[in-house]
């Protein structure tokens, strides 16, 4: 390996790549033409087996038929740390996600951010693979985020008008129960969809509490934590819930004006932060494609890769810090 040039291991590297994502992709079809089968001997025989008469091994292939990457499932299960934390931040997208789907998504952004970054800035291999496998660590994390995050504001700004369709409902004579059930078919998405599990959930026997705790993880909002502790307590100690949860509505809807309020006040800094922060980013992809000589130092030489880290630590620090002066809590 020593004799072979930076090319010829890349393109060995690429190739054992390529080999290993077709292995994966010919067990996923074999398996999926096996679950195939089975889903359509269970039709024929008309689905009478109870789960207690199906053995171990059935109730396993059963649990596999949630995910189309059973496979990188279980690799991820077994080697992720912290799994459960990717599981709630793939759950709060509201999409079917799974870590495998994810673990694909990361590995084959890395492998392409490598391949582009060799061939077009005649980068070494290794710092190729590392920026390569940076950048494909850190773009679906940051896309999940920002899905997470869209999908919370949409909640948000629907909510006020669920509680007001729950509080018409409570002075009509409904239980909670019902009123809610009767919101998540009035209102739109993401509340209906999230709502509609409460109903879904209460027909298998469980309380209305844990349900509402239940969507309460998904939808990381402290608004919605004043609307489940609000039912908690007045379920309690008794009252009118009716007028708690108008109060509650009103003050939601107030929350919102302040906070918009804020953000336009802080456009600005907004702005600044997102145009000092890519200069340095942008100078250097230019540099990269117009002369690659002149900065190729940078990462080749150890006093360049210390500088860079340098400069990265420092540029993170600082836009971290023009976030945070930009954030307003409300």
């Amino acid at each position: 390996m020593a004799m072979l040039d930076p090319a010829t291991v890349m393109a060995l590297g690429f190739g054992a790549i390529a080999a290993i994502g077709f292995m994966l992709v010919a067990t996923l079809v074999r398996g999926g033409g096996r679950r195939y089968r089975r889903r359509l001997a269970n039709v024929a025989t008309g689905g009478q087996r109870s789960p207690e008469a199906r053995g171990p091994s059935e109730m396993r292939s059963l649990s596999r038929r949630e995910s189309a990457t059973p496979l990188m499932d279980r690799f991820v299960k077994r080697w992720l740390p912290h799994r459960e934390l990717l599981v709630a931040r793939l759950a709060r997208t509201g999409r079917s996600i799974t870590v495998g789907h994810y673990a694909v998504t990361t590995g084959a952004t890395a492998v392409t951010a490598t391949m582009l970054i060799f061939l077009f800035t005649r980068l070494p291999v290794m710092p190729s693979l590392l920026i390569g496998v940076a950048i494909g660590i850190a773009i679906p994390h940051f896309v999940i985020g920002q899905m997470g995050k869209r999908r919370i504001k949409g909640f948000l700004n629907l909510f006020p008008d669920a509680i007001d369709l729950i509080v018409r409902a409570l002075r009509s004579g409904l239980p909670i129960s019902e009123a809610i059930v009767g919101a998540a078919h009035e209102i739109g998405d993401p509340v209906g969809a999230e709502f509609r599990t409460v109903e879904s959930g209460m027909r298998m026997g469980r309380d209305l509490d844990s349900l509402l705790w239940d969507i309460a993880k998904r939808i990381d909002a402290p608004e919605l934590r004043f609307f489940i502790i609000a039912l908690s307590v007045q379920r309690e100690t008794g009252g009118n819930l009716g007028e708690t949860l108008g109060n509650l509505s009103d003050l939601l809807r107030r929350r919102r004006s302040m906070r918009q309020k804020a953000r336009a006040m802080a456009s600005e800094a907004r702005a600044s932060t997102m145009i000092l922060g890519s200069l340095p980013i942008i100078v250097t992809v230019i540099l990269l494609l117009t002369s690659p000589s002149y900065i190729r130092v940078l990462f080749t030489d150890v006093r360049g890769l210390i500088l860079c880290g340098i400069a990265v630590g420092m540029l993170v620090a600082g836009i971290g810090i023009m976030v945070r002066m930009a954030k307003f809590e409300i």
